[in-house]
């Protein structure tokens, strides 16, 4: 295992491709911002646009920056494909051979330069990046803190317990559970499904915090108590 920067890396992956990830990665870049810490968003693989990562335009207009000049250059997304599809399938399509040491490569130079690296990852984590890799191999391999958000949608209890397993089979370290309250459309669902996540970390992550996320309202930025 390739123990480099996971310190200061962490990833962010998803119960699924609309949990809010990059919402959550945003809010968390946002708070540790506020808190005086040199923080910086990096898109994993980004599909479904061109030029400049929409993740990555997300996350700055949450953070209340512009576009960065990594933004420009494309270290904070060195993989961006047109066609709106698992990573695996997009760069077959557009023709590209994704090399997974160019995206380390580019999470090494901006760590360099900041304290903290938000590693957003696309989709959830058995998400393929080519025919025999995925991304929770992605993970592992490099030994990163993995902060796993799951949200109020009907089922994502399943889901979520199903990713937290997967992280105890591989001997991920779940940093953080992020409960991201959208669409918050029913207060039985959620409290349940908050209780019912909590009871497991405590079971198998008793270390690792349950954060739950407001619904953002038009021009706010929630904060979150965490720490990284």
């Amino acid at each position: 295992m390739k123990n480099l920067l996971k310190m200061s890396v962490y990833f962010i992956s998803g119960i699924d491709t609309d949990a809010g990830k990059s919402i959550a990665t945003g809010v968390i870049a946002a708070t540790l911002q506020n808190q005086g810490r040199k923080v910086i968003t990096q898109k994993f693989i980004q599909t479904g646009c061109r030029e400049i990562s929409e993740d990555i335009q997300k996350h700055r207009e949450i953070m209340g920056i512009p576009l960065q000049e990594v933004d420009l250059d494309r270290t904070t997304c060195p993989y961006i494909m047109s066609y709106p599809a698992s990573p695996h399938l997009a760069a077959e399509i557009d023709g590209i051979t994704v090399d997974k040491d160019l995206i380390h490569h580019a999470t090494e130079k901006l760590s360099r330069q900041y304290d903290i690296v938000l590693l957003e990852g696309a989709g959830g984590l058995y998400v393929p990046v080519n025919r025999h890799y995925l991304t929770i191999d992605y993970i592992s391999e490099y030994g990163y803190p993995l902060i796993l958000v799951t949200s109020s949608k009907l089922g994502s209890i399943n889901h979520t317990l199903m990713s937290l397993e997967l992280c105890r089979i591989r001997g991920i370290r779940v940093s953080h559970v992020i409960y991201n309250d959208f669409p918050d459309n029913s207060e039985f669902i959620k409290a349940d499904s908050i209780r019912v996540i909590g009871e497991y970390l405590k079971n198998y992550f008793p270390d690792t915090p349950l954060i739950e996320l407001p619904v953002i309202e038009k021009n706010t930025c929630p904060r979150l108590d965490i720490k990284l």
